[in-house]
């Protein structure tokens, strides 16, 4: 086989690949939790050994699913922190996209991450617990690096910002998820509530100098 069949072998099978998630997107964003590889292999109009043998296993294609969500989510994220405004008003803008993100897929945020007991028809449910774990790390760590690009935090500045970076996407995330489940107050409100906890220590700490700024 040739170079040029390579290639359009490989393009057929990234794009067969990208309908597959897509497929996968569509029963995620009506059945959330309860989706199943059953349903998903039905959207797509194909057998589930097919799909299994595009993701391997229920697995793979949970990490595909997230690493599809969470590469669209960090990216809005970081174009909330390089907005022109205020440092007080990136904080915001940060939070309020993260907010805004599970609010308008609640199914999706549900399906990435809470665990479902079982799907429809008796198949067993993902094992989501086993990867939204290091779904969390990825955002704390991409959020350290932010961090320590543009906050001067001392002579520990790498450590603080890791420590800073998983500490707020522990707090955005359980926040997020007790909020969206209650909504005991506005978004608005809770993104006000929220920036004032980190804004004590955000507002003293000076930009790092060479940085982009924060």
């Amino acid at each position: 086989m040739d170079t040029t069949q390579r290639t359009e072998q490989q393009r057929s099978a990234e794009r067969r690949r990208r309908e597959l998630l897509e497929a996968a997107d569509r029963v995620v964003l009506r059945d959330g939790p309860q989706a199943s590889m059953n349903a998903i292999a039905a959207e797509a109009g194909i057998t589930k050994p097919i799909l299994y043998r595009h993701f391997g296993d229920k697995g793979g294609l949970y990490a595909a699913l997230a690493k599809r969500h969470t590469d669209a989510l960090l990216a809005s994220l970081r174009a909330a922190l390089d907005a022109p405004a205020g440092r007080r008003e990136r904080v915001e803008s940060t939070l309020d996209t993260y907010l805004a993100a599970i609010e308008a897929r609640p199914q999706v945020y549900r399906f990435l991450m809470h665990p479902a007991e079982g799907s429809a028809g008796g198949e067993q449910g993902f094992d989501v617990g086993k990867h939204s774990v290091p779904l969390l790390r990825r955002m704390g760590e991409e959020l350290a690096q932010v961090i320590e690009e543009r906050v001067d935090l001392g002579p520990d500045s790498r450590q603080l910002a890791r420590v800073w970076g998983h500490g707020i996407v522990g707090m955005m995330h359980a926040a997020g998820d007790w909020w969206l489940g209650e909504r005991p107050c506005s978004r608005a409100d809770l993104v006000r509530s929220l920036a004032d906890l980190l804004w004590g220590r955000l507002a003293a700490a000076g930009d790092r100098l060479g940085g982009p700024g924060f």
